[in-house]
């Protein structure tokens, strides 16, 4: 969590003191990061463009008696994007900062902590819901079978539904009928609320 909290405030800072859209596209946000980027380099160039138009016409006229050409709204223009693009890129980093001052909500362990020994007996009530899953060590685990392959891999793909519908995802063996799932949550270093939860959808999910 404080990864990502850092993350997004670098990224912000990137976007104003470096340049406009870089931290856009590095926090993942790719339309605001070239919409940035597209409209500083546009009105970069026109700025450049209308400078070296501008030195031009001030040479002519010391030397040669010409008339002078109307080329501000060139050097008007591109003002106007290289200020919108900034504004943009501010807009973005004020909205990366706030994300970034926002704790994340983060499941913790139901069963057990870092540091803690696991509660045998919340392990108990929860599996008490789930009597066909087996628990060994900090996975519970169960295999489902089905009356042919086809089948097997129907329930597969809607486990795989249901994991990125939870952004929770088991590990599957497939053995033509028979699907074995097994579920423990690695980021939190054990069983969480979410592996009983999973475990739960699949079951339904089979009965289908």
């Amino acid at each position: 969590m404080k990864k990502t909290a850092d993350s997004d405030a670098k990224n912000a800072l990137l976007n104003i003191l470096v340049f406009p859209g870089l931290g856009s596209l590095r926090s993942g946000r790719k339309l605001a990061g070239v919409g940035q980027i597209v409209l500083v380099v546009a009105g970069s160039a026109l700025l450049l463009l209308w400078f070296f138009k501008a030195l031009s016409q001030y040479y002519d006229l010391m030397f040669e008696d010409v008339k002078p050409q109307s080329i501000g709204w060139i050097g008007e223009t591109g003002g106007v994007l290289f200020c919108l693009s900034w504004f943009w890129a501010a807009v973005t980093s004020f909205s990366l900062f706030r994300q970034a001052s926002t704790p994340t909500a983060v499941t913790p362990p139901i069963l057990r902590s870092q540091k803690a020994t696991p509660d045998q007996a919340k392990i108990q009530t929860a599996l008490s819901t789930l009597p066909q899953w087996q628990l060994n060590g900090e996975i519970i685990s169960r295999t489902f079978e089905f009356k042919n392959f086809p089948a097997a891999m129907n329930f597969v793909n809607t486990v795989a539904e249901l994991a990125e519908q939870a952004q929770h995802h088991p590990d599957i063996d497939v053995r033509w009928n028979k699907v074995t799932l097994a579920l423990t949550t690695h980021d939190a270093g054990g069983l969480t609320e979410k592996d009983f939860a999973l475990a739960r959808e699949c079951d339904a999910s089979s009965q289908r």
